[in-house]
């Protein structure tokens, strides 16, 4: 179990830096957001594809970040009954949701967004806005982000499994966000 203990914390390092580009991306997007504002009214310029760049970097955020999020252990759950589990038992909960959830959603959303992102990119297909820009970078992000968490996913389930079995020390201690 080792080597997949190791194969994981080599996913979560790449999920860690990829992480840090989503965190870049923020700013980017707020600073682009920012300088589109200020040159829109003070000069009167505009461009439509420094509006598109936004929800680009915005996919990136949310496609990039997520993985790191699930490493976190920082995910949606339903609270009700997983915040008041003792011992073993969240971890057990954590394996049956990665396994028969998370993989299997991940699985199927990377596989039906690959042909889109082919085809764009292959067409290379353009925003129909006047000054757009080209598609398939935005389409990217789909199936690497189900990619990506579909890997942290296996990390996620490594981790535990070594868990559980006393080789791998996790903080399974669970707090509900405050709402």
């Amino acid at each position: 179990m080792s080597a997949l203990l190791k194969l994981s914390l080599g996913v979560d390092w790449i999920s860690e830096r990829l992480g840090w580009v989503a965190a870049l991306a923020v700013l980017a997007a707020a600073l682009i957001s920012a300088g589109n504002a200020f040159i829109r009214y003070t000069l009167d310029i505009s461009s439509n594809g420094w509006l598109e760049i936004q929800w680009y970097l915005f996919a990136a955020v949310v496609m990039l970040g997520a993985p790191v999020v699930l490493r976190l252990n920082e995910h949606v759950r339903v609270d009700l009954i997983y915040g008041k589990l003792k011992g073993n038992a969240p971890v057990y909960v954590d394996l049956f949701g990665l396994i028969f959830f998370l993989l299997p959603v991940m699985a199927l959303l990377a596989y039906l967004s690959w042909p889109l992102l082919v085809k764009m990119f292959v067409m290379n297909e353009m925003s129909s806005n006047a000054g757009g820009l080209i598609r398939w970078p935005a389409m990217l992000m789909l199936p690497l982000g189900f990619g990506l968490m579909f890997l942290q996913g296996l990390s996620e389930i490594v981790k535990r499994i070594c868990y559980l079995q006393g080789t791998y020390q996790m903080d399974t201690h669970y707090e509900a966000p405050v709402q």
